[in-house]
């Protein structure tokens, strides 16, 4: 390709320079030849001129703008190009030259680039120049105003020490707390290049540092860097300071390992920007590399129109300004987004509202009404509710029950059985309600009528309570009656106190005495006082005032199916826990407190990626069984899970299995595998127990051919299984072709696999975390030939893209990824970005490769992101032709 130069060495004298200046416009084209120059000039109202001269062509073009004032010029506009292309434009303001020399120059620069094979390889989607303006921000924009200097001055008055700031304190005025060491060589940098040599600088010496860090310019920005990085200001920087800027950014963003091998990546760095061996890089040099890091933004890999399209989309909500149709609308969204559940409960609900009204008008017609009035129908409707909701409380945690039914039925259409938890909740709430009804009722109102009614008035009611009239309340408590209700009420208000959120997870600040009483045994422990529950439930209910024939006293009949299917639960669970032995293939302690299990497959044990075992260890607790999600895929030949100790049992459970291995050797991680233990002193393994699997939302991911995963923390291990399963049928795909899967077993795993495409983003807070699922990455990386799996992982304590602190990170990134193919802050294959991800551009992405499909979104992590993503899901599934079905795990 070439490029013509048809402008003529006159150009640029045709119109003489203004001293107020004027903007010039240069266009041209990166590939291909160029059409005859069209050359326009025009005067603006302060006497400057605008001139621009531009090339046609069919292809992408090149734009520079240049500001000319007097004998001063600078870039104002790039457009196009990539990242040599903005270096180029940046030569122009650096050296003195005249303006069509200045030109004429980039033009050649321009056609030497073009003529290079390499060029047609760059990454057009962003110009490298617009990433580097928006690159190496030490403070934002609504930072840098008139708004954020007044901040930094009422903290200078707050922190100054006769009239001026120390350096120890530089960090919390400017609002860079996070960042200490970051900020105390900011300010060192600042002071050199003013000849300051205090440690500490006065209001308008701090005015001249915030002017610096806050100009917006990409050169000040640039010379800023430079200047912490070169601590000599000999205008040169070495590799012993590339070393120490390195592990000051990887101490900022908390990545330890990094600055263990800063040694390593300044070498890198130096070998990289100083070929000739010249023991320095200059100014330039450190630009280049800037220029050419890629911006974490651009990581979304689709072609120019879609992307195009995406930045383009904007999907703002319409206004609707009437209320009567704003709430119908609003209405109709929540009918359509929840009528699953509505109809369950309000199927709940009309059963206990007939319940209560029958019962409340059997007992209006009887004779005791005439004594205690309307309180014995009202305690005998809330008796009958409790009757059915402490029948109906035990079928959502018929977790056999609930995975047969979601698996091999099709109920699940219909019925949301992701909310078993949830509906167990509901129907508590209801057992509570029927429970207040009935002893409030009873004690306040239709017992005291009864110690005070007339000898007329009692007459009806010596069938029941005797021939002597009760005298005091003692006779109603000590009877079998009243002490099976009362303790009923006791214990069940303390299951109840213990199961909420601020006690099972031991979120409130108790003295350590109480604290022993809270947290997710007492939860577990204080639950299973339901089996005395139950049993003082049928007494209360044998045992009865009003009612003397067996066929009337139905609370048996309400409980009988139901504890009879628990009863089989249970009984079902501990015969397969105790006859479904498991060996200890490898454990292993990763950073961040994980515990890997990996156990042999018991005889006949089949499950779905997504799902989740009960998982028992004797040496902690015999009787305590807690769910994992498993984290290998159906066709592994193990069974793993992944366990963050954060309470007393993962905790417990690790110290036992600390005790019976041994440390790891260097280059393993955590403890050794049991398998790997030399002779035949091998320390006796602690007993596990596995029941399950149960059924849990991530297993219904084989119903979409596009899945979203999205993973916080350890929140990723129901969805590595997914990924494991994806990448075994790619591997079976590809063994089909080979010709190594006979063409039977090729139809059936077909038809059942679904999948086409996958999403994954993990996002977590520390780098050592992806040390936990390493191997599956890197083995994605290796055999996902087609690009069906798109992995993006995200370390939330590395700053954002564009900012000072995580400059370095950024090239050094680059840099290594490009030589090695190996990310340095996860150490697999899969590049790292920074911070949070922007989930509507996510959605979007999408939505925009994926139009007219049905999107599965599986979220497992923290609550607090549920809001926001079941909110994007249903907005893009409104506005979009893609719909995404929100499934998210009880965390």
């Amino acid at each position: 390709m070439e490029i013509h130069e048809n402008y003529q060495d006159s150009w640029s004298e045709t119109e003489s320079i203004g001293s107020r200046g004027m903007q010039v416009g240069f266009s041209g084209p990166l590939s291909g030849p160029l059409s005859g120059p069209l050359v326009t000039t025009s005067h603006k109202r302060n006497g400057s001129k605008n001139k621009s001269a531009r090339f046609k062509d069919d292809e992408e073009m090149v734009e520079i703008t240049l500001d000319v004032r007097d004998d001063a010029v600078s870039v104002q506009n790039i457009r196009g190009g990539d990242s040599e292309t903005a270096f180029l434009a940046s030569r122009l303001e650096m050296r003195p030259s005249s303006f069509s020399g200045r030109l004429r120059q980039v033009s050649r620069e321009l056609k030497r680039m073009t003529s290079n094979k390499a060029f047609d390889k760059v990454d057009r989607s962003k110009s490298g120049a617009a990433r580097a303006l928006g690159g190496l921000k030490f403070m934002t924009k609504s930072a840098a105003g008139a708004e954020g200097w007044s901040l930094v001055e009422k903290r200078f008055d707050e922190l100054a020490i006769d009239a001026k700031l120390p350096k120890t304190r530089f960090s919390q005025c400017i609002g860079m707390t996070e960042s200490k060491e970051f900020a105390g060589e900011l300010f060192d940098a600042l002071a050199r290049r003013r000849g300051i040599t205090s440690s500490a600088v006065t209001k308008n010496e701090l005015r001249e540092f915030w002017e610096q860090i806050t100009d917006q310019s990409f050169d000040s920005r640039l010379q800023t860097f430079f200047d912490m990085v070169d601590k000599d200001a000999d205008g040169r920087i070495t590799e012993e300071e590339v070393k120490e800027i390195i592990t000051l950014s990887a101490s900022a963003n908390k990545l330890s390992k990094l600055q263990e091998r800063a040694e390593e990546y300044a070498a890198l760095i130096m070998e990289e920007l100083d070929p000739d061996n010249f023991g320095y890089i200059e100014l330039y040099n450190l630009e280049m590399l800037l220029l050419q890091a890629p911006a974490q933004s651009t990581h979304i890999t689709t072609d120019s129109r879609v992307l195009s399209q995406m930045l383009s989309q904007r999907l703002v909500p319409t206004k609707e300004y009437n209320p009567i149709k704003r709430g119908f609308r609003a209405v109709s969204y929540f009918v359509q987004d929840n009528w699953k559940r509505l109809w369950v409960i309000a199927l709940w609900l009309s059963i206990c509202a007939g319940l209560f009204t029958w019962k409340f008008i059997q007992y209006k017609h009887r004779a005791v009404f005439h004594v205690m009035g309307y309180c014995v129908t009202v305690a005998k409707g809330g008796a009958e509710t409790t009757k059915f909701n402490m029948a109906l409380i035990l079928l959502p945690v018929c977790r056999n029950t609930i995975t047969w039914l979601r698996s091999r039925t099709k109920l699940g259409a219909i019925i949301p059985f992701d909310d078993n938890i949830n509906f167990h909740k509901v129907v508590a709430f209801g057992i509570a309600i029927g429970v207040g009804l009935h002893a409030i009722s009873h004690l306040t109102c239709d017992f005291p009528r009864l110690l005070h009614a007339t000898d007329a008035e009692y007459e009806p009611m010596k069938p029941f309570f005797g021939d002597d009239r009760p005298n005091n309340y003692w006779w109603f408590v000590k009877g079998t009656e009243g002490w099976t209700g009362v303790l009923m009420v006791v214990l069940m208000a303390i299951a109840f106190i213990l199961a909420q959120p601020w006690f099972r997870r031991n979120r409130l600040n108790l003295p350590k005495s109480l604290k022993k009483l809270t947290g997710f045994n007492a939860f577990w422990y204080s639950h299973h006082l339901f089996v005395i529950v139950y049993v003082l439930f049928i007494i209360h209910g044998y045992f009865l005032y009003l009612s003397k024939k067996w066929y009337k006293k139905t609370t048996w009949m309400y409980l009988a199916v139901p504890m009879i299917l628990y009863g089989c639960e249970r009984l079902l669970r501990a015969f397969r826990s105790r006859h479904k032995s498991v060996r200890i293939l490898k454990v292993a302690v990763y950073p961040g407190n994980v515990l890997a299990l990996h156990v042999s497959k018991p005889q006949g044990f089949k499950y779905s990626s997504g799902q989740y075992i009960y998982v028992n260890c004797s040496d902690v607790s015999p009787f305590e069984w807690h769910p994992f999600s498993i984290t290998s895929a159906p066709g592994d030949d193990y069974v793993s899970v992944h366990i963050r100790t954060l309470g007393d049992w993962t905790s417990q459970l690790k110290a036992v299995f600390a005790k019976a291995c041994q440390p790891a050797n260097d280059g393993q991680s955590g403890l050794l595998r049991a398998d790997m233990l030399q002779g035949n002193n091998k320390p006796r393994m602690p007993r596990l127990l596995i029941d399950g699997p149960y059924g849990a939302p991530a297993q219904d991911y084989k119903n979409y051919d596009v899945i979203l995963l999205v993973g916080l923390g350890i929140g990723a291990t129901p969805l590595i299984s997914i990924l494991k399963d994806v990448l075994n049928n790619i591997k079976q795909q590809q063994d089909e072709e080979e010709g190594v899967v006979e063409s039977g077993v090729k139809d059936n795993k077909r038809k059942a696999f679904a999948t086409k495409r996958a999403y994954f983003y993990w996002v977590t807070r520390e780098e050592g975390s992806f040390e936990w699922f390493k191997g599956v990455m890197n083995e994605v990386a290796e055999n996902d030939k087609e690009g069906v799996i798109e992995l993006h992982n995200y370390c939330t304590s590395v700053y954002e893209e564009g900012d000072a602190r995580s400059a370095l990170i950024t090239m050094l990134q680059s840099l290594h990824h490009a030589k090695s193919g190996v990310d340095i802050v996860s150490g697999t294959r899969v590049k790292t970005h920074f911070a949070r991800p922007n989930w509507r551009n996510v959605f979007k992405h999408t939505a925009l490769k994926h139009p007219d499909k049905r999107v599965g979104v599986f979220y497992c992590g923290a609550h607090g992101l549920v809001g926001e993503l079941k909110r994007l899901s249903l907005d893009f599934s409104r506005k979009t032709s893609t719909k995404f079905d929100f499934h998210k795990e009880n965390f």
